[in-house]
């Protein structure tokens, strides 16, 4: 008997970015216009093939997120965000893409380049609705980038990072609000953020409002893993925090 002798599948490798950040006090992700098909002129994720078999998987990532959209890759983090390879996500054939992730805030306007005819900031709430129509897959990989960032908000000190040096606790719930996609009760908000002994420590002297008491300054304090976390609220997004 002759066994059957096996043939590997022909399977292409990519790579995927999920770029987002603040801007406006909205959540907005980095989005390209495709230059060449399929999809031409439709809106995706920066990303691409890898340029050879001995390129590494981080590298292409940043090597694509410099081409595309002329972004400084030196200042962002990529992790490892998820493996998307289901049959037919790509009409060229069997594409298996590995996505990855940074969030940062003050990200500078992308410029296209490459394959890539446009490169633009979008509200990510617009891609989470359907409103805004991307090539292949991309909706699918950027709802699962928006909770991997919503995610590090409740376990994280992240949003202080979306705060100036020093910031009142109105301005760190407007991160939470931005990236979460809710409206937060102040008084629960306030209460949840005191209760985080490190997450943030007074900054000095008052800020002078126009009306009422001057609003308290404060700053990052030295945890960065928030115990307990700030759970995100079970509502629906237009809904306000339950008080405690």
């Amino acid at each position: 008997m002759t066994e059957d002798r096996w043939t590997p599948p022909a399977v292409m490798l990519a790579v995927d970015l999920v770029i987002l950040t603040l801007r406006e006090s909205h959540l907005h992700v980095l989005l390209v216009e495709r230059g060449v098909e399929p999809y031409e002129g439709a809106l995706a994720l920066p990303g691409g093939f890898l340029r050879h078999a001995e390129e590494d998987l981080t590298a292409a990532a940043h090597r694509e997120l410099a081409e595309e959209a002329a972004m400084d890759v030196e200042k962002l983090h990529l992790e490892h965000l998820g493996v998307y390879g289901t049959p037919g996500r790509d009409p060229r054939g069997r594409v298996v893409s590995v996505a990855y992730l940074a969030i940062a805030p003050g990200l500078p306007e992308p410029i296209a380049g490459t394959d890539a005819a446009g490169a633009r900031w979008q509200r990510a709430d617009q891609v989470l609705s359907g409103d805004l129509e991307l090539a292949f897959d991309h909706r699918r990989i950027v709802e699962d980038g928006v909770e991997r960032a919503r995610a590090k908000l409740e376990h994280s000190a992240l949003a202080t990072a979306f705060c100036g040096p020093t910031f009142t606790i109105t301005d760190l719930q407007r991160v939470y609000e931005a990236v979460w996609g809710i409206s937060l009760d102040p008084r629960n908000f306030y209460r949840k953020v005191q209760k985080t002994s490190g997450f943030i420590v007074p900054a000095g002297p008052e800020r002078k409002v126009t009306t009422g008491r001057p609003a308290r300054l404060f700053k990052a304090g030295p945890r960065k893993i928030l115990y307990p976390p700030m759970v995100r609220p079970v509502e629906p997004s237009n809904a306000k925090e339950p008080k405690e």
